[in-house]
């Protein structure tokens, strides 16, 4: 039987009685001293925290530096630039967390690329106009402020409104970095078996190619291509025993390795942005005919993207060589494929699409991308390589 933890801690207590710390217990049945630690320990292991960076822009010289003084003494990082072609420089050159704008037409052109930008979509914007009727606030809005101060203001309201427009703004940045570690999270799991290292790269592309060939919007088809990267998430949680086996799973490890499905839907719920995505990577295994898992659905009730995804995780796996099977080539895999849906396991529109695609030209295609979070750059590439897509 293991030993309280009041007696567990004595040795140490002995020990660190020796020195020149006065300890006692915890709470917990921990010894910690009660002397201070060292304040430069924790600076340096922690560092001061980084200010936030505001970029101030119009052409009065007098309320730039103002307003510079004012967000300075409130502990931010301040840079100011003079409407238009300064304010550009400086949104290119620097990581800017928060814009204010003096009003006129150069800062609504401004404001209007900003949003247009992918880079600054999300930026946010605090307009400063002396006009303060309704018409002014609503072209100020309408040009992607997101939020308008008349002038002159009370210095109060404007440190309180800009702070609260970077809390906001901090919320926006963690949401993006949680999403990029659960994509960097899905590629480990891609990469811990080195025969299906790349599957997510080489999926990913295929997915918007289908997605496409739909006629999907912008939008599904970046849903599409996140579902590519993060359909097997699930398998972080899935033993190297299991996952990494050289050779055909028994019925326990089937069950076990099922599991991926929900586990990778569970983990990704909290993340408001990927809720298009669950569908996928819950449902990316369900069968037309309802033989399929975890829920059993069968023809339209399966979600039509976990369809999409499907298909092309099925040709990467046949294409691909396995520790228990050589990669077999594009005209195998369709051929497979198409027995399957014939078997009443797919869906048959979908794999007729599927079969007109030019699967070798659109899985060497480099999206010239770094990754989902530039959708934009991933789908104009594909774009300009429709024409190569389909055998029309």
């Amino acid at each position: 039987m293991a030993a309280p933890y009041s007696a567990r801690v004595r040795p140490l207590e002995a020990v660190l009685s020796r020195t020149n710390w006065n300890v006692k217990a915890s709470p917990v049945g921990y010894a910690v001293p009660a002397r201070t630690v060292r304040q430069s320990w924790r600076d340096e292991v922690t560092g001061p925290p980084e200010s936030a960076a505001v970029l101030i822009a119009g052409d009065n010289a007098a309320h730039l530096e103002a307003l510079r003084v004012l967000l300075e003494n409130e502990g931010h990082r301040v840079l100011t630039a003079r409407l238009a072609s300064e304010a550009h420089v400086s949104l290119r050159q620097s990581e800017i967390d928060l814009v204010l704008l003096e009003m006129c037409p150069a800062a609504l052109d401004l404001c209007r690329g900003m949003r247009s930008n992918r880079r600054t979509a999300l930026t946010p914007v605090l307009m400063l106009t002396s006009d303060q009727s309704p018409a002014r606030e609503i072209e100020c809005i309408a040009s992607g402020a997101d939020s308008v101060l008349g002038w002159p203001f009370d210095s109060g309201v404007l440190c309180a409104r800009v702070g609260s427009m970077l809390r906001r703004q901090a919320g926006v940045d963690a949401l993006e970095d949680s999403e990029m570690t659960l994509a960097f999270l899905a590629q480990a799991v891609d990469e811990r078996d080195n025969l299906t290292a790349s599957h997510c790269n080489r999926m990913s592309p295929l997915c918007v190619a289908m997605g496409m060939a739909m006629g999907l919007s912008s939008e599904h088809l970046l849903v599409l291509h996140r579902g590519g990267y993060m359909h097997d998430i699930g398998k972080i949680g899935i033993p190297d025993a299991i996952l990494s086996k050289a050779g055909p799973l028994d019925e326990e490890e089937w069950r076990v390795m099922r599991t991926h499905t929900t586990k990778g839907e569970e983990m990704c719920r909290p993340m408001k942005s990927l809720t298009p995505v669950l569908p996928i990577i819950r449902s990316h295994h369900e069968r037309w005919d309802g033989s399929g898992y975890p829920d059993g659905l069968k023809g339209r009730d399966i979600p039509l993207l976990a369809r999409v995804v499907q298909l092309a995780d099925i040709y990467d796996a046949l294409t691909s060589p396995r520790a228990y099977k050589p990669g077999r080539n594009s005209a195998d895999a369709l051929r497979i494929m198409q027995e399957e849906t014939d078997r009443g396991w797919r869906d048959p529109e979908l794999v007729s699409l599927f079969l007109l695609l030019r699967h070798e030209d659109v899985q060497n295609t480099n999206p010239q991308t770094r990754g989902w979070r530039e959708p934009d750059a991933m789908i104009e590439s594909l774009q300009n390589l429709r024409s190569s897509i389909l055998r029309y």
